[in-house]
C-alpha cells in the first residue's frame, strides 16, 4: 500500500525535474542541410550596420542594404543638411561639415510592405565603427587583376545581392603599379612621372574613371601599396613618397588602403616595436590630413605584438601570416589563422579591429602559384565555421573569391542576415574564447542589446556531443536559443546547452534573456 502511494509521487517529481523550467532532455540536433540560410522574404528587410562613422567635411557615400523584391523606395527621416538620399537607388551621399550624433529612422516600402530601421551617423574622429565588409582581388586574380575585372566585381557585388547585405568595399590588391624593372637589365622601367606621381600599368588606364564607376553603384573602392620600395610581387612601393601617394589616392577617389609591410622590412631591420609603428604612423597622419575618408589596413603579419598598438595607426591590423599559405594539417588552414586571432579579443573595439585575412570560400585560386582557381576543397561544414569564427571575431568580412564564379551555397554563406548581424553588432566586442581543447573551440561575443552570440566547433573529424555551462559564461536563468545560420528559435534552456555537431562543423547560437 505504501509502495503504491509513493509511487505517483516519484514520477511527478521526476516529470517536474526533466520538465518544468529546465533544459529539453535531448542535445540539440539540427538537421544536416547543405543550405542553411533561409532565402530573404520579398518584402524589404534592412541589414547592415546600425551605427556610420565618417569625418566631417568629406565626400559621404553610403548604400543602404536592403533585401526584397525590387523596385524598393526608401526615405531618411531627419537626414542631416548636406546629405542627399536616392529614394530609388537607396545611396546616401553629400557631406557632413559638422562634428556629432545624426539619429535618423530609415524607411523601405515595396509593393509587398515595409521595413524601417533607426541609423546612427557620427560624424568624428573615428571611421569603420564597425568592422569593413567587402571584396579583395588577391586570392583570385593576383598580377591579372585589371580595371574590367574590377568593374565585374562591382556589378556582381549589386547582382548577387551581396551588397543587400553590407558589403560595399571593392579593393585591388597588388600588381596595379608598373612593375620594377620587369626584365629590365638596364633598370630603366619607369615607376612614377617626372613629379614622382605614381603610374599604373596598361591594365588600368583610369583609375578616377573607376573609382567613379564603383561609387555610381554606391559601393567604396580600396587600394593596396607598400611602405618600402617594392610592393610583395614587385611592383612600385611607397617609400620616398608617401605623402604624394596619400594624395595621389585620394584624388583618385579611393576610400581603404591596405599598407603591406613587404620590402619595407629590409630597410628597416626593425628591432623594437618603434620600428614597426613607424611606416604606419606615418601614412595614418597623412591620410588623416586628407579632406577624404581613406579606412587604413596595416598588413604587417602579427609582428612587434601589432594588437597592442594598431588600434592607435589604423584602423585595422593583420595578426597573422597570410591564410592562402596556412597549410592543412590536422584541421583545416584557417582554423590555426581563427585560433591564433581570437587570442588578442580585448584588443578589438569600433573603429580598431583584429583582422585574420580574407574568406576564401568559392572559387579561389592557388596562393602558392598564383593560379586561376579551383573551388574550394573545405567542406560545407567547414565554410560555416570559417564564416561563423570570423563573424564572431567581428573580423573585417572581406571574400576573396572569384565575384563571377558566385554559386547558390556560397552566397548562403557569405549572406546569411543574422550572422553578419554578428559581425554589425556596434558594441564592437570580439568574441571571447569561453574554452580551447583538442575536441572543441567555444566563442562567447556580447551585443550591444545585452545578448550573446555563441559559436560552438568540433574540432574532430567525427560527430561529437558538445555543450556549454552557463556558469562558464558568468550567467544564470533560463534563455532563449536561437540558430543564427538556421535562423529560427530552438528553445528555452536553464543552466545548460547541448547540441550535436558535425566533424569541424559549428552550432552558431543567440542567448536572449527573458
Amino acid at each position: 500500500m505504501k509502495t503504491r502511494i509513493f509511487l505517483p509521487y516519484l514520477i511527478l517529481l521526476i516529470i517536474i525535474a526533466s520538465g518544468c523550467g529546465s533544459n529539453p532532455p535531448h542535445p540539440y540536433q539540427p538537421l544536416n542541410e547543405t543550405i542553411l540560410t533561409p532565402k530573404p522574404p520579398a518584402t524589404p528587410r534592412i541589414n547592415g550596420p546600425s551605427v556610420y562613422g565618417v569625418r566631417p567635411g568629406s565626400p559621404f557615400i553610403y548604400r543602404i542594404p536592403c533585401t526584397g523584391d525590387r523596385p524598393i523606395h526608401f526615405q531618411a527621416i531627419n537626414l542631416p543638411a548636406g546629405l542627399t538620399l536616392n529614394g530609388s537607388t537607396g545611396i546616401i551621399t553629400g557631406r557632413l561639415e559638422t562634428s556629432g550624433k545624426y539619429m535618423l529612422q530609415i524607411e523601405a516600402k515595396n509593393t509587398s510592405g515595409g521595413d524601417s530601421r533607426e541609423f546612427t551617423i557620427v560624424a568624428g574622429d573615428t571611421l569603420a565603427l564597425t568592422p569593413p565588409m567587402g571584396w579583395n582581388s588577391w586570392y583570385i586574380h593576383y598580377d591579372r587583376i585589371s580595371d574590367s575585372l574590377m568593374r565585374q566585381a562591382a556589378d556582381q557585388m549589386i547582382e548577387t545581392g551581396m551588397a543587400d547585405f553590407g558589403y560595399q568595399y571593392v579593393n585591388i590588391d597588388d600588381c596595379w603599379m608598373v612593375k620594377v624593372n620587369p626584365g629590365d637589365p638596364d633598370g630603366d622601367s619607369k615607376t612614377r612621372s617626372e613629379d614622382g606621381k605614381l603610374l599604373t600599368n596598361e591594365k588600368f588606364p583610369d583609375m578616377y574613371a573607376l573609382t567613379e564607376y564603383i561609387h555610381g553603384k554606391g559601393l567604396k573602392a580600396g587600394t593596396y601599396i607598400s611602405p618600402g620600395p617594392t610592393t610583395c610581387a614587385g611592383y612600385a612601393g611607397s617609400y620616398g613618397h608617401e605623402h604624394q601617394d596619400a594624395e595621389t589616392f585620394a584624388e583618385w577617389g579611393f576610400d581603404f588602403l591596405k599598407y603591406d609591410w613587404c620590402s619595407y622590412g629590409r630597410l628597416a631591420d626593425p628591432v623594437s616595436t618603434e620600428d614597426y609603428i613607424k611606416p604606419y604612423r606615418q601614412m595614418w597622419q597623412f591620410l588623416r590630413s586628407l579632406d577624404r575618408d581613406i579606412v587604413l589596413n596595416l598588413c604587417q603579419y602579427g609582428m612587434g605584438d601589432v594588437w597592442t598598438w594598431g588600434g592607435e595607426v589604423g584602423n585595422c591590423w593583420r595578426t597573422t601570416g597570410d591564410l592562402g599559405l596556412e597549410e592543412n594539417r590536422e584541421l583545416p588552414g584557417f582554423y590555426y589563422i581563427g585560433l591564433s586571432n581570437a587570442q588578442h579579443w580585448q584588443y578589438a573595439r569600433p573603429g580598431s579591429w583584429n583582422d585574420p585575412d580574407y574568406i576564401l570560400i568559392g572559387w579561389v585560386g592557388d596562393a602558392n602559384r598564383m593560379l586561376t582557381g579551383a573551388s574550394t576543397l573545405l567542406t560545407p561544414d567547414e565554410q560555416y565555421s570559417y564564416m561563423s569564427m570570423w563573424s564572431l571575431m567581428a573580423a573585417p568580412l572581406i571574400f576573396s573569391g572569384d565575384m563571377g564564379r558566385l554559386d547558390e551555397f556560397t552566397l548562403n554563406v557569405l549572406c546569411n542576415h543574422e550572422v553578419i548581424s554578428v559581425i554589425q553588432d556596434p558594441l564592437g566586442k570580439q568574441a571571447r574564447i569561453l574554452r580551447q581543447s583538442e575536441k572543441d573551440l567555444v566563442l562567447v561575443k556580447e551585443m550591444v542589446d545585452g545578448s550573446y552570440a555563441v559559436g560552438i566547433f568540433n574540432l574532430e573529424k567525427v560527430p561529437s556531443i558538445l555543450n556549454i555551462h552557463w556558469e562558464e559564461m558568468g550567467i544564470k536563468g533560463k534563455w532563449k536559443l536561437r540558430d543564427l545560420w538556421r535562423q529560427k528559435d530552438i528553445g528555452e534552456y536553464r543552466d545548460s546547452f547541448s547540441a550535436s555537431i558535425m566533424p569541424h562543423g559549428v552550432v552558431m547560437v543567440s542567448l536572449k534573456n527573458n
